[in-house]
């Protein structure tokens, strides 16, 4: 690929073990990225990112509820009768359906995905936290029928739809919530970027994050201080380059409620709601990433001009949206840049330079976790 770095989302169970399984062969340091642009190596790379999707949350319960206290089977594993009862509280509308409630995954407890993802970001330390977030519009897929597990592809990933018809049933959003909440707040403990989704509630996801930095809003500040802000960015980011060039290590604020660098992927809200994430007393550094497969790929196009024109420089990020790298992706990465450009009114030249700043940026941490509340 002519992308030198890219990051691969986990999503659900099955992958958290694939993606550091590509990270051991392909895993990059911040040395490599930063001096790649200077040296003729030629070297691609992977950054891991655990999280898990709002598509698969109804896999997980709260075990921090006593009614699940007294789960049987070892590890947290339910008898059918609390297996039942999970699905029929966090699926809407509820499913009166006892095979059908039988033959969904075994869901897992939430302590063991906290755990297991606090495992994994403590072995690497450049992973983000990701893919999580709401939907409000997701179905989730009927179960498998009898014989059907075992005629499927077993080229691809276990755990996607794979072909199965759409069921009526949607995961409640308080539960969602709850699932989201669970793991912004590891982020912020572990002090690690993270990757936002959010589809068809933009309003309860704001919501949601904000009640994350709540008492920790920083003072409004006057133009002139934003200005400021901005130039002292633009120096540390400079400083952040040349200590991980020199293989230093990089200091990050953890044990924080609220993820320090929070990444709103393939934004398709309105200006408006953008409007939200740039006000000055966010704490968090927010960035906004936008895809043509996602974006450009609906009537929603003029929608996402509109606040690529609205969303400051620093805080573009751009991205593929998608499942299989290769020169599929270059493509469309390239032609993302190339819109942005466009749009921003920036040569290409300026723009990767500009784009390239910010990625290293909310992977590795700069300013924006530093600013003064």
């Amino acid at each position: 690929m002519k992308a030198k770095a890219i990051v691969i989302m986990a999503t659900r169970r099955q992958d958290q073990d694939l993606v550091t399984e590509v990270v051991s062969k392909h895993g990059v340091d911040k040395h490599s990225i930063v001096t790649s642009a200077t040296d003729d190596k030629d070297w691609r790379g992977v950054v891991p990112s655990y999280g898990w999707h709002p598509w698969f949350s109804h896999q997980i319960y709260d075990d921090s509820d006593d009614i699940y206290h007294s789960a049987e089977g070892g590890a947290g594993k339910l008898t059918n009768e609390q297996k039942m009862a999970h699905y029929t509280s966090v699926l809407t509308p509820a499913p009166e359906d006892r095979e059908f409630l039988l033959a969904l995954p075994e869901a897992l407890p939430l302590s063991n995905l906290l755990s297991d993802t606090r495992s994994r970001l403590e072995q690497h330390p450049l992973a983000l936290v990701g893919e999580i977030g709401l939907d409000r519009g997701m179905r989730i897929p009927e179960a498998w029928l009898p014989g059907q597990a075992n005629s499927r592809d077993n080229t691809l990933t276990p755990g996607g739809r794979e072909g199965r018809k759409l069921s009526p049933y949607k995961v409640s959003m308080e539960h969602q919530k709850t699932i989201l909440l669970a793991q912004l707040r590891l982020a912020g403990e572990m002090g690690r970027a993270t990757s936002v989704h959010g589809v068809q509630c933009h309003g309860l996801l704001y919501e949601t994050l904000r009640e994350c930095w709540k008492g920790y809003e920083r003072q409004s500040m006057s133009k002139r201080e934003r200005k400021k802000v901005q130039q002292e960015r633009k120096k540390d980011d400079t400083e952040n380059a040349a200590t991980a060039a020199a293989g230093d290590k990089i200091k990050t604020k953890t044990n924080l409620p609220y993820p320090p660098r929070i990444c709103l992927h393939s934004y398709s809200g309105p200006a408006e709601q953008a409007k939200l994430y740039l006000a000055s007393e966010v704490p968090a550094e927010i960035f906004f990433s936008f895809s043509l497969a996602i974006n450009f790929s609906t009537s929603a196009r003029d929608k996402t001009e509109e606040v690529i024109k609205l969303v400051p420089a620093e805080q573009i990020l751009i991205e593929s949206d998608l499942h299989i790298a290769g020169d599929r992706m270059d493509a469309n990465l390239k032609g993302m840049a190339e819109k942005v450009c466009e749009l921003k009114g920036w040569s290409v030249e300026e723009g990767v330079k500009q784009l390239r700043a910010n990625w290293m940026r909310f992977v590795f941490g700069g300013s924006g976790e530093d600013r003064k509340a």
